[in-house]
């Protein structure tokens, strides 16, 4: 396929009421955290925009998951240009928090990264200030949460402050400041994920979807999991092929849902009205398939893909 058909379909309308108030927000110190799966479509403007010339950290997340031949800050000199371009003063990569080592030495460095940021700042480096506050914010499902978690395991040795999950939405309010680092005293402040108002087009909002930055069931799984086979094609990604048994690549979505299906079990039992009566027939689940797919492609047994 040389483009994708969206069949009309408008995934800009997902807008909860608090998104509405971030050009009110007014943290004097900010993490701002965005996936690599979607390095552009997941910069929220009117985010940049509220934040304006305050103190602020830009965190990739999940670095693991992404093709490292597409992703903008791989190298020294596509962090320079990265910074340039959206105006921050520094950047962290990192990777998804499989284990206490796995991320410790990228995790290691945001907070004395923070507080390098703050002490450089005379508008916000004041003697009377004993501690600090920051909010963790970016896209639904980044991994806000998480990263909160991780911070505070590592410089306090304490487990689970926030509640973590695998679906846009799980923190629901501007929660209580949690203590992740002594010297400084340092807090972070979870914030329930932001989207722009208006995405810039439909393309933008369905890369966020198949991300997870959007509730699968407002998009539709079957287009979105269309989509992404769509991309993997594009881009000549075709860890699919192997990871489902297929013999090819598919141009269509029916053939991989298929062996989805198949592979994972995945049927139901359907009412079929015959000539004697209703008869149960069990048939391929192509709906629970979909999720199957992008479930897969989010945990990376796909293989690394960056959609921008």
């Amino acid at each position: 396929r040389q483009r994708f058909d969206f069949r009309g379909r408008d995934v800009a309308s997902w807008f909860p009421g608090h998104m509405a108030k971030v050009p009110c927000l007014t943290p004097v110190h900010t993490i701002l955290l965005n996936g690599t799966h979607i390095p552009l479509s997941g910069c929220n403007p009117v985010l940049r925009e509220a934040l304006g010339i305050r103190p602020h950290v830009l965190v990739l997340n999940k670095m693991d998951l992404a093709d490292p031949q597409r992703q903008p800050v791989s190298t020294r000199a596509g962090r320079a240009g990265w910074l340039a371009a959206h105006g921050l003063q520094s950047v962290c990569c990192k990777p998804r928090c499989k284990s206490h080592l796995g991320f410790s030495c990228v995790s290691l460095q945001i907070i004395p990264l923070v507080a390098r940021l703050l002490g450089d700042s005379p508008r916000y480096h004041r003697a009377e200030s004993t501690d600090y506050s920051i909010l963790v914010i970016g896209v639904p499902n980044v991994g806000k949460s998480s990263l909160i978690n991780s911070l505070r395991r590592l410089h306090l040795k304490k487990g689970k402050a926030t509640v973590v999950g695998g679906e846009p939405g799980v923190t629901k309010a501007v929660l209580t400041r949690i203590q992740v680092c002594e010297k400084p005293l340092m807090y972070l402040v979870d914030t329930p994920g932001v989207l722009p108002p208006k995405l810039g087009d439909v393309e933008t909002g369905m890369k966020l979807a198949v991300c997870g930055a959007i509730r699968d069931h407002l998009v539709g799984e079957d287009i979105m999991a269309d989509y992404l086979l769509y991309t993997l094609n594009k881009q000549q990604q075709f860890g699919y092929v192997q990871h489902y048994g297929l013999t090819e690549p598919s141009d269509t979505i029916e053939p991989v849902l298929r062996s989805v299906a198949l592979a994972r079990g995945r049927t139901q039992k359907v009412k079929v009205l015959t000539g004697t009566g209703n008869v149960n027939v069990t048939t391929l689940d192509y709906p629970a398939a979909a999720y199957e797919f992008l479930r897969d492609f989010r945990a990376g047994r796909l293989g690394r893909v960056t959609l921008d």
